[in-house]
């Protein structure tokens, strides 16, 4: 089946809409689009700008597909989800070493898939060397070492990499064409615009799902976060498990002894208790989960609301004077004043 939602254009979200339009004026970037998914159907979807500098690039539109850095984490998340909801992981409070039984176990003692699923690991890359910032459990901190070893524990307990088991289970059966891992450019993916002298970025030949290399569009972006709305059920038919989406988007950090850190799903930011640290808006209700990348992209979804929001950008990093998580939890918030100001 191809998915497709109606069109019912509103200017409800006219003030959310500005707001991502002072964002795209404030970062380093040629291009963005914002688009909103509200009971159902697409009220607000706008482009601006083009793909790249070039004077010929092409302009920003519905099948332009946007670097989208991080969000890339509810993939791998479901990847994760899909291998506990078949018996392939026995449960996520498994030591790591169980299924990564080559790593230094000194150095992993007592780390689960849990810690890594959550951000509460504690491991940090530096130099190339893997070490150790906190005990497992105790703290919270976004490092990629754990995202790494997601995705090789997923290509060993199923057999399969993150790309071909969201490829098998979510983009074959719902149509996808503008969702997926590339390692050569075409003409519908965005240049990643950065600033001067960055030299954090970094490209990717692999098509495994396992680096930072995914571009998707910005209706099959929103369409994954209505998929997880809705838990899998589209017009009536329970196209993917509803269980990989409830394990994804529940809480699943451990109890921590700082109340204000950020709480996770599998990966997902996911609105509990009161959070100063907090990823998402303050007037996002909860039970609400947000996943977001340094290039701007984010996905907000509004279970309370039945509403799904994104927003695209292809700029990479956070030029002077820019604050990022303000500036996310402020576009979550933007979308809650305005379903609050139509009521």
């Amino acid at each position: 089946m191809d998915m497709q939602l109606k069109r019912q254009e509103s200017d409800r979200f006219q003030e959310a809409l500005i707001h991502v339009q002072d964002t795209y004026n404030t970062v380093v970037g040629t291009g963005a689009a914002f688009l909103v998914i509200h009971n159902g159907a697409i009220v607000c979807e706008q482009y601006w700008g083009r793909q790249g500098t070039d004077a010929h690039a092409r302009a920003i539109q519905p099948d332009t597909q946007f670097h989208v850095a991080s969000v890339r984490k509810s993939y791998i998340g479901f990847a994760v989800a899909y291998a506990v909801y078949h018996g392939h992981i026995s449960s996520i409070d498994d030591p790591v070493m169980k299924y990564l039984p080559e790593l230094d176990s000194l150095l992993l003692n007592g780390t689960t898939l849990r810690h890594l699923l959550t951000h509460t690991h504690g491991l940090h890359m530096k130099n190339d060397e893997l070490i150790r910032e906190f005990a497992p459990g105790l703290s919270w901190s976004y490092r990629g070492a754990g995202i790494d070893m997601l995705t090789r524990i997923v290509k060993e307990t199923t057999g399969k990499t993150v790309a071909q088991v969201l490829s098998e289970n979510v983009f074959e059966p719902l149509g996808f064409t503008q969702s997926g891992w590339y390692g050569t450019m075409h003409d519908k993916l965005v240049d990643v615009i950065r600033l001067p002298n960055d030299t954090s970025w970094r490209t990717s030949e692999s098509t495994a799902g396992d680096q930072m290399n995914m571009y998707v569009s910005t209706r099959e972006l929103a369409y994954w976060g209505y998929l997880h709305l809705n838990q899998g059920m589209i017009d009536g038919r329970q196209v993917v498990d509803k269980e990989m989406f409830e394990l994804a988007t529940s809480l699943q950090s451990p109890e921590l002894r700082d109340k204000n850190l950020p709480q996770n799903g599998y990966l997902w930011f996911v609105k509990d208790l009161p959070a100063n640290l907090t990823e998402i808006g303050d007037h996002v209700p909860k039970d609400s989960y947000q996943i977001l990348g340094y290039t701007g992209v984010t996905l907000l979804v509004i279970p309370h609301h039945e509403l799904v929001a994104v927003r695209m950008f292809n700029s990479f990093g956070s030029p002077p004077g820019y604050d990022y998580l303000a500036d996310v939890r402020g576009f979550g918030d933007r979308i809650m004043q305005c379903i609050e100001k139509s009521k």
